[in-house]
C-alpha cells in the first residue's frame, strides 16, 4: 500500500515533468510547416477562403464589388467551410514503455508522450477537437486542452503491460493509438473491431528500442520486464534470438494485418530515428485519413 509520503513524491514528481514535455512538444510542433489542411473547401464558414471568378448561377449579392473594382472581371469572395473533426489518443503509460537501452536514447514513453502531445498541438492549431480515448478527456479545441493532455500524459501506470482504452469512441472519428504493443494483441484486436464498427479510422503507432529490433544479447542474461512481474534467465541468450525476431516479426505482421482489416494505418518508429521525421510521418497519415 503506498503511504501518504510516497503519493506526494509520484505526484511531485510527475508535476516537475509537464513544463518540460510541454517545451519540447512545442519545440517539435514548431519544426513541422503545415500545409494546406485537407479538408479546407468553400461554403458557410467565418474565414475568407479565396477570390474566385463569377459564375453561371451566382447572384449579384454573392460579387465582392471592391475586389472586382480593380478589374474588368468580376469576382465572389469565397469563404472556407470548416468541419472540425473530433480526434481521439490513446498513449500506453505502462511500465514496458518506460524502457531505453542506452543513456543517449529517450525511453519509448517519452518520445510516445512528446509525439503525442505536438500532433495534438498541430491539431487544435489546425481547429480540430482533440481528446482522449474513454472518458476522462472528451475532446475539445483550445490551449487549456493541451495543458489537460500534457497532465494525463505525465501519469505513469505501474502495470507491465496496457490495454488500448477504446470506450466512448466518437462515430465517425479518429484516433491515433501509441504502445509498444508487447502485451496481449487480443486487447488490440478488441479495440480495432470496436473503433471500426463505429467508422472510427486512425493510426497504430508502434513505439521501439532499437535492441527490441536487434536482440544484441548473448552468454549469460537475465531479462526482467519493467515492472518487475516478468523475469528469465539464460545463459546463452545468443540461442534465443532467432526466436525472438521471429516472435517479433509476427507480432507485427499481425498488427499490420489487423490495420488493414479495420482501415488503420500501421507504423513503427524506434527511439533512435528522429522525432521530427514521425512526427511529420503522423501528421500525413491523419490528412491521408480525412474522408
Amino acid at each position: 500500500m503506498s503511504t501518504p509520503q510516497h503519493l506526494r513524491a509520484r505526484a511531485e514528481d510527475q508535476a516537475a515533468r509537464l513544463p518540460p514535455l510541454l517545451a519540447r512538444a512545442e519545440h517539435l510542433a514548431g519544426t513541422v510547416l503545415l500545409g494546406e489542411h485537407g479538408r479546407r473547401r468553400s461554403g458557410m464558414g467565418d474565414d475568407f477562403w479565396q477570390y474566385r471568378p463569377v459564375q453561371p448561377g451566382d447572384s449579384r449579392r454573392m460579387i465582392d464589388w471592391r475586389r472586382s473594382a480593380r478589374g474588368d472581371a468580376q469576382y465572389v469572395r469565397e469563404r472556407e467551410w470548416q468541419i472540425a473533426q473530433s480526434v481521439m489518443l490513446w498513449v500506453d503509460q505502462a511500465a514496458s514503455m518506460r524502457f531505453a537501452s542506452g543513456k543517449e536514447l529517450p525511453e519509448k514513453i517519452e518520445r510516445a508522450r512528446v509525439l503525442a502531445l505536438a500532433i495534438a498541438i498541430l491539431l487544435v492549431r489546425g481547429g480540430e477537437r482533440v481528446g482522449l480515448t474513454g472518458t476522462n478527456l472528451p475532446p475539445r479545441r483550445g490551449n487549456n486542452q493541451i495543458l489537460r493532455l500534457a497532465e494525463f500524459f505525465s501519469v505513469d501506470s505501474d502495470d507491465d503491460y496496457a490495454e488500448p482504452e477504446a470506450r466512448a469512441m466518437i462515430p465517425h472519428a479518429r484516433a491515433v493509438f501509441m504502445s509498444d504493443f508487447m502485451g496481449d494483441i487480443t486487447a488490440v484486436r478488441q479495440a480495432l473491431t470496436k473503433a471500426a464498427d463505429r467508422g472510427v479510422r486512425g493510426v497504430l503507432f508502434q513505439v521501439l528500442d532499437p535492441s527490441e529490433e536487434a536482440f544484441p544479447f548473448t552468454g549469460r542474461t537475465v531479462f526482467e520486464s519493467m515492472g518487475g512481474s516478468l523475469k528469465h534467465e539464460t545463459l546463452k541468450a545468443g540461442d534465443l534470438r532467432d526466436r525472438y525476431l521471429t516472435r517479433l516479426a509476427g507480432r507485427k505482421d499481425e498488427l499490420s494485418q489487423l490495420c488493414r482489416a479495420t482501415g488503420w494505418q500501421f507504423h513503427v518508429h524506434h527511439t533512435g530515428e528522429s522525432a521530427q521525421a514521425a512526427l511529420l510521418w503522423l501528421w500525413q497519415a491523419l490528412n491521408r485519413g480525412t474522408a
